[in-house]
C-alpha cells in the first residue's frame, strides 16, 4: 500500500572517484527523494559524468569530510535532510518505511537511523561496529557536521532518535587491499589530528590498543557471531588502532 510522505526530504553524496559506485546508490534515490545533490572533489574518473545523469553536479576542492558534508548541507533546500555516501545503497524497504514515518504530520523525532548492513567478502556483517546504526535521516535545523578530517560526528540540539527496522547495505570495501588501504589512510589522519592537539603515543600502546580493540570487537561487541568474517574484521580493526597510535608515536618522537 503506498504511503503519502507529508515532508520532502534533500539528500546529499559526497563523492570523488566513485564511479564503480555511484550509479548503484544514485538510481536507488532518483525519484524518490525530492532533491537530489552530489559535491564532486575532483573526480578524475567518470564519477562526475555518471552522476549527472541524474542530477547537477557541484564540483569543489577537498576540506576534509567535516566540512565537505558541512557545505553540502548548506545546499539541501528541505528540513528533512539524508546524508548518503556513494558506497550505501537504499533498499525499497527502508525506503517505504522512512515514507511512513514521514507521512504523520508532527514527526517526534529529529534523527532517524538506519541499521549498517555491511557487506565484507560478500556478505553483510550482523556484529560489531559496521552493523551499528547510524543516523543518516535528521532535521536540518541547528544540525552540523563536527569539523574533523574523517569520523566527522553529525552534531544535532536536543537530539531524539528513532531507529528504523529496515537496513541500509554499505558496500565499504572494493576489495581487501581496499579495505586496508582505507584504515591506513584514516588512521594517519587521526593521528595527525590528535597529534595536533597536543595528544602523544608510543609504539607499547599501539601494541595493547590492537590487543584491546580487537578483543571489543571480536568479544563485547559479539563479532565472533559473524563466524571466520567477524576474525578477520575484528583483526582488521586491531590493526586500524595500531596504525592510528603507531602513526601518533612517529609524530611524537619526531617532535622530540
Amino acid at each position: 500500500m503506498s504511503v503519502v510522505r507529508k515532508h520532502p526530504i534533500s539528500c546529499f553524496v559526497i563523492a570523488c572517484n566513485e564511479e564503480d559506485r555511484i550509479e548503484r546508490c544514485l538510481a536507488s534515490l532518483s525519484g524518490w527523494v525530492d532533491e537530489l545533490i552530489v559535491l564532486d572533489s575532483g573526480s578524475t574518473d567518470n564519477t562526475v559524468a555518471i552522476a549527472q545523469q541524474y542530477v547537477t553536479v557541484h564540483q569543489t576542492d577537498w576540506p576534509g569530510y567535516g566540512p565537505q558534508r558541512n557545505r553540502a548541507l548548506a545546499l539541501c533546500q528541505h528540513d528533512w535532510v539524508l546524508n548518503i555516501d556513494a558506497d550505501e545503497v537504499m533498499s525499497d524497504a527502508l525506503k517505504h518505511e522512512i515514507d511512513e514515518v514521514l507521512s504523520q504530520q508532527d514527526v517526534a523525532v529529529n534523527l532517524i537511523q538506519f541499521k549498517w548492513h555491511t557487506y565484507f567478502f560478500g556478505k553483510p556483517l550482523k556484529f560489531g561496529r559496521y552493523s551499528s546504526p547510524q543516523g543518516k535521516l535528521f532535521l536540518k535545523a541547528g544540525a552540523s557536521f563536527k569539523n574533523r578530517q574523517v569520523h566527522e560526528t553529525l552534531l544535532l540540539p536536543n537530539k531524539k532518535a528513532l531507529t528504523l527496522r529496515h537496513g541500509l547495505a554499505h558496500y565499504s570495501w572494493r576489495d581487501y587491499q581496499h579495505v586496508q588501504d582505507k584504515h591506513l589512510k584514516y588512521a594517519c589522519l587521526l593521528a595527525q589530528e590528535k597529534f595536533d592537539k597536543g595528544k602523544t603515543s608510543s609504539v607499547a600502546y599501539a601494541c595493547l590498543r590492537f590487543v584491546t580493540d580487537f578483543i571489543q570487537q571480536y568479544l563485547f561487541r559479539l563479532g565472533c557471531l559473524d563466524g571466520w568474517r567477524g576474525f578477520l574484521m575484528a583483526i582488521v580493526i586491531g590493526q586500524y588502532a595500531f596504525h592510528k597510535y603507531t602513526a601518533l608515536a612517529e609524530l611524537t618522537n619526531r617532535g622530540e
